[in-house]
Protein backbone atom coordinates (compact mmCIF):
# COMPACT_ATOMS: atom_id res chain seq x y z
CA UNK A 1 0.00 0.00 0.00
CA UNK A 2 2.79 2.39 0.90
CA UNK A 3 4.48 1.74 -2.45
CA UNK A 4 1.24 2.54 -4.25
CA UNK A 5 0.89 5.82 -2.40
CA UNK A 6 4.53 6.67 -3.01
CA UNK A 7 4.03 6.26 -6.77
CA UNK A 8 1.79 9.32 -6.70
CA UNK A 9 4.88 11.41 -6.07
CA UNK A 10 7.12 9.66 -8.59
CA UNK A 11 8.33 11.68 -11.55
CA UNK A 12 6.90 10.53 -14.91
CA UNK A 13 10.43 10.48 -16.33
CA UNK A 14 13.79 9.42 -14.83
CA UNK A 15 15.99 12.00 -13.19
CA UNK A 16 19.11 10.23 -11.87
CA UNK A 17 21.45 7.33 -12.62
CA UNK A 18 20.59 4.23 -10.61
CA UNK A 19 23.38 1.94 -11.78
CA UNK A 20 25.94 1.39 -14.52
CA UNK A 21 26.48 -1.94 -16.30
CA UNK A 22 30.01 -2.47 -17.62
CA UNK A 23 29.13 -4.29 -20.84
CA UNK A 24 31.36 -2.92 -23.65
CA UNK A 25 28.06 -2.28 -25.43
CA UNK A 26 27.25 -0.16 -28.47
CA UNK A 27 23.48 -0.74 -28.30
CA UNK A 28 21.09 -1.93 -25.57
CA UNK A 29 17.33 -2.60 -25.49
CA UNK A 30 14.89 -3.64 -22.77
CA UNK A 31 12.81 -6.76 -23.35
CA UNK A 32 8.97 -6.38 -23.40
CA UNK A 33 8.71 -7.45 -19.74
CA UNK A 34 11.31 -4.90 -18.65
CA UNK A 35 13.23 -7.41 -16.54
CA UNK A 36 16.08 -8.04 -18.98
CA UNK A 37 18.21 -5.88 -21.21
CA UNK A 38 20.15 -7.11 -24.25
CA UNK A 39 23.46 -5.45 -25.05
CA UNK A 40 25.27 -5.72 -28.39
CA UNK A 41 29.03 -5.22 -28.48
CA UNK A 42 31.52 -4.10 -31.10
CA UNK A 43 33.28 -7.50 -31.01
CA UNK A 44 30.12 -9.35 -32.11
CA UNK A 45 29.08 -10.67 -28.69
CA UNK A 46 25.62 -9.97 -27.27
CA UNK A 47 24.88 -10.26 -23.55
CA UNK A 48 21.58 -10.60 -21.66
CA UNK A 49 21.51 -8.78 -18.31
CA UNK A 50 19.05 -9.45 -15.48
CA UNK A 51 18.14 -6.04 -14.06
CA UNK A 52 16.96 -7.52 -10.75
CA UNK A 53 20.33 -9.07 -9.95
CA UNK A 54 22.49 -6.78 -12.13
CA UNK A 55 24.13 -9.90 -13.52
CA UNK A 56 24.80 -11.38 -16.95
CA UNK A 57 22.63 -14.46 -17.52
CA UNK A 58 23.15 -15.44 -21.20
CA UNK A 59 25.86 -14.86 -23.78
CA UNK A 60 25.01 -14.83 -27.50
CA UNK A 61 28.29 -15.66 -29.19
CA UNK A 62 27.97 -16.04 -32.95
CA UNK A 63 28.98 -12.89 -34.82
CA UNK A 64 32.54 -12.01 -35.77
CA UNK A 65 31.95 -8.27 -36.26
CA UNK A 66 30.09 -5.53 -34.44
CA UNK A 67 26.39 -5.79 -33.57
CA UNK A 68 24.29 -3.21 -35.42
CA UNK A 69 20.84 -3.88 -33.93
CA UNK A 70 19.00 -6.01 -31.34
CA UNK A 71 15.33 -6.88 -31.08
CA UNK A 72 13.12 -9.02 -28.81
CA UNK A 73 10.11 -11.14 -29.69
CA UNK A 74 6.80 -10.16 -28.07
CA UNK A 75 7.20 -12.59 -25.12
CA UNK A 76 11.01 -12.32 -24.90
CA UNK A 77 11.82 -15.91 -25.86
CA UNK A 78 13.66 -15.02 -29.06
CA UNK A 79 16.38 -12.41 -29.54
CA UNK A 80 17.46 -11.11 -32.93
CA UNK A 81 20.94 -9.72 -33.57
CA UNK A 82 22.25 -8.20 -36.80
CA UNK A 83 25.88 -7.54 -37.55
CA UNK A 84 28.40 -6.07 -39.92
CA UNK A 85 29.45 -9.66 -40.69
CA UNK A 86 26.44 -9.89 -43.11
CA UNK A 87 24.42 -12.13 -40.78
CA UNK A 88 21.16 -11.93 -38.86
CA UNK A 89 20.85 -14.53 -36.08
CA UNK A 90 17.69 -15.46 -34.16
CA UNK A 91 18.51 -16.94 -30.73
CA UNK A 92 16.22 -19.18 -28.63
CA UNK A 93 16.66 -18.27 -24.96
CA UNK A 94 14.61 -21.31 -23.89
CA UNK A 95 17.45 -23.64 -24.90
CA UNK A 96 19.78 -25.12 -22.27
CA UNK A 97 22.96 -24.73 -24.30
CA UNK A 98 25.53 -21.95 -23.99
CA UNK A 99 25.45 -20.04 -26.24
CA UNK A 100 21.71 -20.52 -26.82
CA UNK A 101 20.49 -22.52 -29.79
CA UNK A 102 20.13 -20.63 -33.06
CA UNK A 103 16.65 -20.88 -34.46
CA UNK A 104 17.75 -19.33 -37.75
CA UNK A 105 20.72 -17.63 -39.40
CA UNK A 106 19.95 -15.29 -42.30
CA UNK A 107 22.94 -14.37 -44.46
CA UNK A 108 23.29 -11.53 -46.95
CA UNK A 109 26.01 -10.33 -49.31
CA UNK A 110 26.64 -7.01 -47.55
CA UNK A 111 26.71 -5.79 -43.92
CA UNK A 112 23.32 -5.56 -42.22
CA UNK A 113 22.40 -2.09 -40.97
CA UNK A 114 19.40 -3.15 -38.86
CA UNK A 115 16.84 -5.91 -38.41
CA UNK A 116 13.63 -6.33 -36.38
CA UNK A 117 10.87 -8.85 -35.67
CA UNK A 118 7.31 -8.54 -36.89
CA UNK A 119 5.26 -7.53 -33.79
CA UNK A 120 2.92 -10.54 -34.16
CA UNK A 121 5.28 -13.27 -35.36
CA UNK A 122 9.02 -13.70 -34.83
CA UNK A 123 9.23 -15.82 -38.00
CA UNK A 124 8.85 -12.62 -40.05
CA UNK A 125 11.87 -10.32 -40.06
CA UNK A 126 12.47 -6.88 -41.58
CA UNK A 127 16.06 -6.36 -42.71
CA UNK A 128 17.81 -3.16 -43.85
CA UNK A 129 21.15 -3.56 -45.59
CA UNK A 130 24.01 -1.08 -45.54
CA UNK A 131 23.72 -0.87 -49.34
CA UNK A 132 20.25 0.66 -49.00
CA UNK A 133 17.98 -2.31 -49.80
CA UNK A 134 15.19 -3.51 -47.53
CA UNK A 135 13.77 -7.04 -47.34
CA UNK A 136 11.00 -8.88 -45.53
CA UNK A 137 12.33 -12.34 -44.72
CA UNK A 138 9.57 -14.88 -44.05
CA UNK A 139 10.69 -18.10 -42.35
CA UNK A 140 7.27 -19.80 -42.36
CA UNK A 141 6.87 -22.89 -44.52
CA UNK A 142 4.01 -21.57 -46.63
CA UNK A 143 5.47 -18.12 -47.30
CA UNK A 144 9.20 -18.87 -47.04
CA UNK A 145 11.33 -16.41 -48.99
CA UNK A 146 13.00 -13.01 -49.18
CA UNK A 147 10.87 -10.20 -50.53
CA UNK A 148 12.55 -6.94 -51.54
CA UNK A 149 10.60 -3.74 -50.95
CA UNK A 150 10.90 -1.43 -53.95
CA UNK A 151 9.68 2.12 -54.40
CA UNK A 152 7.09 2.67 -57.11
CA UNK A 153 8.44 4.88 -59.90
CA UNK A 154 6.45 7.31 -62.02
CA UNK A 155 5.33 5.90 -65.34
CA UNK A 156 6.58 8.99 -67.22
CA UNK A 157 10.21 8.39 -66.24
CA UNK A 158 12.45 6.46 -68.58
CA UNK A 159 15.00 3.88 -67.42
CA UNK A 160 17.83 6.43 -67.25
CA UNK A 161 15.80 8.75 -65.05
CA UNK A 162 14.72 5.85 -62.83
CA UNK A 163 18.31 4.75 -62.30
CA UNK A 164 19.33 8.31 -61.38
CA UNK A 165 16.35 8.90 -59.08
CA UNK A 166 16.49 5.54 -57.30
CA UNK A 167 17.03 6.25 -53.62
CA UNK A 168 18.56 4.16 -50.90
CA UNK A 169 16.68 3.27 -47.75
CA UNK A 170 18.27 4.57 -44.54
CA UNK A 171 15.77 3.49 -41.84
CA UNK A 172 13.25 0.65 -41.56
CA UNK A 173 10.60 -0.21 -38.98
CA UNK A 174 7.37 -2.19 -38.63
CA UNK A 175 4.55 -0.15 -37.14
CA UNK A 176 3.24 -1.54 -33.78
CA UNK A 177 0.40 -3.43 -35.48
CA UNK A 178 2.74 -5.06 -37.99
CA UNK A 179 0.39 -4.20 -40.85
CA UNK A 180 2.80 -1.73 -42.45
CA UNK A 181 6.51 -1.25 -42.99
CA UNK A 182 7.87 2.30 -42.85
CA UNK A 183 11.07 3.03 -44.76
CA UNK A 184 13.03 6.27 -44.55
CA UNK A 185 15.07 7.31 -47.58
CA UNK A 186 18.19 9.37 -48.21
CA UNK A 187 16.06 12.00 -49.99
CA UNK A 188 13.81 12.81 -47.04
CA UNK A 189 10.86 10.58 -47.94
CA UNK A 190 9.02 8.04 -45.82
CA UNK A 191 7.57 5.14 -47.80
CA UNK A 192 4.83 2.91 -46.41
CA UNK A 193 4.45 -0.72 -47.57
CA UNK A 194 1.79 -3.30 -46.80
CA UNK A 195 3.50 -6.14 -44.91
CA UNK A 196 1.35 -8.88 -46.47
CA UNK A 197 1.32 -7.84 -50.12
CA UNK A 198 4.68 -5.97 -50.10
CA UNK A 199 3.02 -3.20 -52.19
CA UNK A 200 3.73 0.45 -51.53
CA UNK A 201 0.61 2.17 -50.15
CA UNK A 202 1.96 5.67 -49.42
CA UNK A 203 4.86 8.02 -50.07
CA UNK A 204 5.31 10.95 -47.69
CA UNK A 205 7.58 13.86 -48.37
CA UNK A 206 9.13 15.54 -45.31
CA UNK A 207 10.23 19.03 -46.25
CA UNK A 208 13.78 19.97 -45.25
CA UNK A 209 14.52 16.72 -43.47
CA UNK A 210 17.41 15.41 -45.54
CA UNK A 211 18.43 11.81 -44.81
CA UNK A 212 15.97 9.94 -42.58
CA UNK A 213 18.15 8.24 -39.98
CA UNK A 214 15.60 6.77 -37.59
CA UNK A 215 11.89 6.04 -37.01
CA UNK A 216 10.01 5.43 -33.75
CA UNK A 217 6.33 4.87 -32.95
CA UNK A 218 4.09 5.25 -29.93
CA UNK A 219 2.51 2.00 -28.73
CA UNK A 220 -0.79 2.81 -30.47
CA UNK A 221 0.97 3.40 -33.79
CA UNK A 222 -0.89 6.64 -34.47
CA UNK A 223 2.15 8.88 -33.98
CA UNK A 224 5.66 8.63 -35.35
CA UNK A 225 8.87 10.55 -34.77
CA UNK A 226 11.70 10.80 -37.30
CA UNK A 227 15.40 11.54 -36.87
CA UNK A 228 16.98 13.23 -39.86
CA UNK A 229 20.27 14.70 -40.97
CA UNK A 230 19.11 18.29 -40.42
CA UNK A 231 19.40 17.61 -36.64
CA UNK A 232 15.67 17.93 -36.00
CA UNK A 233 13.32 15.33 -34.53
CA UNK A 234 9.82 15.60 -36.04
CA UNK A 235 6.61 14.08 -34.73
CA UNK A 236 3.72 13.28 -37.08
CA UNK A 237 0.14 12.10 -36.77
CA UNK A 238 -0.24 9.27 -39.25
CA UNK A 239 -3.26 8.88 -41.56
CA UNK A 240 -5.30 5.70 -41.94
CA UNK A 241 -3.90 3.71 -44.84
CA UNK A 242 -6.32 1.84 -47.10
CA UNK A 243 -5.86 -1.76 -48.16
CA UNK A 244 -3.65 -2.17 -51.23
CA UNK A 245 -5.43 -2.24 -54.57
CA UNK A 246 -4.75 -4.41 -57.61
CA UNK A 247 -3.97 -1.37 -59.77
CA UNK A 248 -1.14 -0.29 -57.45
CA UNK A 249 -2.56 3.05 -56.34
CA UNK A 250 -0.84 4.74 -53.41
CA UNK A 251 -1.12 7.93 -51.36
CA UNK A 252 1.19 10.79 -52.33
CA UNK A 253 1.14 13.18 -49.39
CA UNK A 254 3.50 15.56 -47.63
CA UNK A 255 3.45 15.17 -43.86
CA UNK A 256 3.35 18.24 -41.64
CA UNK A 257 4.96 17.72 -38.23
CA UNK A 258 2.93 18.45 -35.12
CA UNK A 259 6.12 19.12 -33.16
CA UNK A 260 9.77 19.79 -33.93
CA UNK A 261 12.43 18.99 -31.36
CA UNK A 262 15.97 20.34 -31.51
CA UNK A 263 18.65 22.01 -29.45
CA UNK A 264 18.49 25.71 -30.44
CA UNK A 265 21.79 26.54 -28.73
CA UNK A 266 24.34 23.84 -29.57
CA UNK A 267 22.50 22.52 -32.70
CA UNK A 268 23.50 18.93 -31.93
CA UNK A 269 22.25 15.96 -33.87
CA UNK A 270 20.61 12.85 -32.43
CA UNK A 271 21.76 9.26 -32.13
CA UNK A 272 18.42 7.77 -31.06
CA UNK A 273 14.99 8.62 -29.61
CA UNK A 274 12.42 6.66 -27.63
CA UNK A 275 8.84 7.20 -26.46
CA UNK A 276 7.63 6.57 -22.91
CA UNK A 277 5.17 3.66 -22.51
CA UNK A 278 2.15 6.00 -22.45
CA UNK A 279 3.45 8.09 -25.36
CA UNK A 280 3.33 11.31 -23.32
CA UNK A 281 7.10 11.82 -23.17
CA UNK A 282 9.90 11.65 -25.74
CA UNK A 283 13.56 11.07 -24.94
CA UNK A 284 16.24 12.09 -27.41
CA UNK A 285 19.86 10.95 -27.13
CA UNK A 286 22.06 13.83 -28.25
CA UNK A 287 25.05 13.33 -30.53
CA UNK A 288 27.03 15.74 -28.36
CA UNK A 289 30.81 15.53 -28.72
CA UNK A 290 31.47 16.86 -25.22
CA UNK A 291 29.00 15.16 -22.83
CA UNK A 292 26.35 12.48 -22.34
CA UNK A 293 22.98 14.24 -22.67
CA UNK A 294 19.38 13.04 -22.87
CA UNK A 295 16.62 15.55 -23.64
CA UNK A 296 13.09 14.80 -22.44
CA UNK A 297 10.07 16.61 -23.93
CA UNK A 298 6.54 16.78 -22.53
CA UNK A 299 4.21 15.99 -25.44
CA UNK A 300 1.09 16.81 -23.41
CA UNK A 301 2.35 20.40 -23.07
CA UNK A 302 2.99 21.20 -26.73
CA UNK A 303 6.34 19.43 -26.72
CA UNK A 304 8.00 21.67 -24.13
CA UNK A 305 11.44 20.63 -22.91
CA UNK A 306 10.90 19.07 -19.47
CA UNK A 307 14.42 18.06 -18.48
CA UNK A 308 17.96 17.48 -19.67
CA UNK A 309 19.81 14.53 -18.15
CA UNK A 310 23.60 14.79 -17.92
CA UNK A 311 25.47 11.50 -17.78
CA UNK A 312 29.01 12.84 -17.63
CA UNK A 313 31.88 12.84 -20.08
CA UNK A 314 31.28 9.44 -21.68
CA UNK A 315 29.47 10.28 -24.91
CA UNK A 316 26.05 8.82 -25.69
CA UNK A 317 25.52 6.27 -28.49
CA UNK A 318 22.01 4.89 -27.85
CA UNK A 319 18.93 5.40 -25.68
CA UNK A 320 15.86 3.21 -24.97
CA UNK A 321 12.87 3.76 -22.64
CA UNK A 322 11.64 0.96 -20.35
CA UNK A 323 8.37 -0.59 -21.68
CA UNK A 324 6.51 -0.14 -18.37
CA UNK A 325 8.30 2.23 -15.99
CA UNK A 326 9.90 5.70 -16.01
CA UNK A 327 13.32 4.13 -16.57
CA UNK A 328 15.75 4.80 -19.42
CA UNK A 329 18.83 2.88 -20.57
CA UNK A 330 21.54 4.87 -22.32
CA UNK A 331 24.81 3.55 -23.74
CA UNK A 332 28.13 5.38 -23.57
CA UNK A 333 30.95 5.35 -26.10
CA UNK A 334 33.06 3.37 -23.59
CA UNK A 335 30.46 0.58 -23.49
CA UNK A 336 28.75 1.29 -20.17
CA UNK A 337 24.95 1.02 -19.92
CA UNK A 338 23.52 3.73 -17.64
CA UNK A 339 20.17 2.89 -16.04
CA UNK A 340 18.25 6.08 -15.20
CA UNK A 341 15.40 5.98 -12.66
CA UNK A 342 13.25 8.17 -10.40
CA UNK A 343 14.56 8.31 -6.82
CA UNK A 344 11.60 8.21 -4.42
CA UNK A 345 11.55 9.86 -1.01
CA UNK A 346 9.22 8.67 1.72
CA UNK A 347 6.41 11.12 2.33
CA UNK A 348 4.81 10.40 5.68
CA UNK A 349 1.86 12.57 4.80
CA UNK A 350 0.77 9.94 2.25
CA UNK A 351 0.64 7.07 4.74
CA UNK A 352 -2.51 8.11 6.64
CA UNK A 353 -5.22 10.70 6.30
CA UNK A 354 -4.61 13.88 8.24
CA UNK A 355 -0.83 13.44 8.47
CA UNK A 356 1.23 16.43 7.41
CA UNK A 357 4.95 16.87 6.90
CA UNK A 358 6.57 19.82 8.67
CA UNK A 359 10.05 21.30 8.38
CA UNK A 360 10.30 22.30 12.06
CA UNK A 361 8.73 21.44 15.40
CA UNK A 362 5.26 22.85 15.99
CA UNK A 363 3.07 22.77 19.08
CA UNK A 364 0.14 20.42 18.57
CA UNK A 365 -3.25 21.28 20.08
CA UNK A 366 -5.31 18.23 20.96
CA UNK A 367 -9.05 18.34 20.27
CA UNK A 368 -11.31 17.64 23.21
CA UNK A 369 -12.86 14.48 21.68
CA UNK A 370 -9.88 13.40 19.57
CA UNK A 371 -9.02 10.29 21.59
CA UNK A 372 -12.48 9.50 23.00
CA UNK A 373 -13.50 5.87 22.60
CA UNK A 374 -16.90 5.48 20.97
CA UNK A 375 -19.35 3.37 22.92
CA UNK A 376 -19.95 -0.02 21.25
CA UNK A 377 -23.75 0.41 21.46
CA UNK A 378 -23.55 3.77 19.75
CA UNK A 379 -21.26 2.31 17.07
CA UNK A 380 -23.70 -0.57 16.37
CA UNK A 381 -26.65 1.84 16.24
CA UNK A 382 -24.84 4.10 13.76
CA UNK A 383 -23.99 1.17 11.46
CA UNK A 384 -27.61 -0.02 11.46
CA UNK A 385 -28.83 3.44 10.49
CA UNK A 386 -26.34 3.50 7.60
CA UNK A 387 -27.56 0.12 6.37
CA UNK A 388 -31.22 1.25 6.44
CA UNK A 389 -30.57 4.19 4.12
CA UNK A 390 -32.28 3.92 0.72
CA UNK A 391 -30.00 3.17 -2.21
CA UNK A 392 -30.85 4.44 -5.67
CA UNK A 393 -30.33 1.41 -7.89
CA UNK A 394 -32.10 2.84 -10.95
CA UNK A 395 -29.55 5.58 -11.61
CA UNK A 396 -26.54 3.61 -10.41
CA UNK A 397 -23.80 3.11 -13.02
CA UNK A 398 -23.79 -0.31 -14.62
CA UNK A 399 -20.62 -2.04 -15.77
CA UNK A 400 -21.23 -2.98 -19.37
CA UNK A 401 -19.12 -5.76 -20.80
CA UNK A 402 -17.14 -4.49 -23.77
CA UNK A 403 -18.15 -5.62 -27.23
CA UNK A 404 -15.66 -8.36 -28.00
CA UNK A 405 -16.07 -7.93 -31.73
CA UNK A 406 -15.30 -4.22 -31.46
CA UNK A 407 -12.36 -4.96 -29.18
CA UNK A 408 -11.01 -7.45 -31.68
CA UNK A 409 -11.41 -4.94 -34.47
CA UNK A 410 -9.56 -2.25 -32.53
CA UNK A 411 -6.69 -4.63 -31.85
CA UNK A 412 -6.50 -5.59 -35.49
CA UNK A 413 -7.38 -9.26 -34.93
CA UNK A 414 -9.94 -9.28 -37.74
CA UNK A 415 -7.74 -7.47 -40.25
CA UNK A 416 -6.58 -9.65 -43.11
CA UNK A 417 -3.01 -8.33 -42.82
CA UNK A 418 -2.78 -9.22 -39.12
CA UNK A 419 -4.42 -12.62 -39.58
CA UNK A 420 -1.87 -13.32 -42.29
CA UNK A 421 0.95 -12.65 -39.84
CA UNK A 422 -0.60 -14.93 -37.21
CA UNK A 423 -0.75 -17.93 -39.55
CA UNK A 424 1.75 -20.60 -38.48
CA UNK A 425 2.50 -18.90 -35.15
CA UNK A 426 5.87 -19.15 -33.47
CA UNK A 427 6.62 -20.80 -30.11
CA UNK A 428 6.98 -17.47 -28.35
CA UNK A 429 4.18 -17.97 -25.81
CA UNK A 430 3.82 -16.79 -22.23
CA UNK A 431 5.07 -19.13 -19.54
CA UNK A 432 8.31 -20.28 -21.16
CA UNK A 433 11.34 -20.59 -18.87
CA UNK A 434 14.82 -19.25 -19.48
CA UNK A 435 17.71 -21.18 -18.02
CA UNK A 436 19.87 -18.70 -16.14
CA UNK A 437 23.59 -19.38 -16.36
CA UNK A 438 26.02 -17.91 -13.84
CA UNK A 439 29.48 -16.91 -14.99
CA UNK A 440 32.33 -18.70 -13.25
CA UNK A 441 34.18 -16.35 -10.91
CA UNK A 442 37.54 -17.69 -12.11
CA UNK A 443 36.63 -16.68 -15.66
Amino acid sequence: MNNTLANIFTSPYPTAIQTSLDSLATIARFDPSGRYIAAGRHDGLAVIWDLDTRGQVRWLEGHVKGITSIDWSQNSRYVLTSSKDWNVIIWDLASDTDPPRRRATIRFDVPVASASFHPKNSKIVLVLLSSGEAYIVDLRREYRGRYELCEVQDENEDEAQISRSRTAFSAARFDPSGKHVFLGTTLGNVLVFNSRTKFMVARHRISGAGIIRGLEFVASGRRMVTNSSDRVLRQFNLPVYPSPTTDGEYIEQELEPTHRFNDPISKVGWHAMSYSPDGEWLAGGAADDASHKIYIWDLAREGLLASTLDGGRELLTYVHWHPQKPVIASVTNLGNILIWHCPTEERWGAFAGGFEEVDENVEYEEREDEFDIEDEADMARRKMLEEEEDVDIEDAPVDVAPDTSEKSRLHGETDEEVLWAMEEPDDDVKGWKMKVLVEDEQD
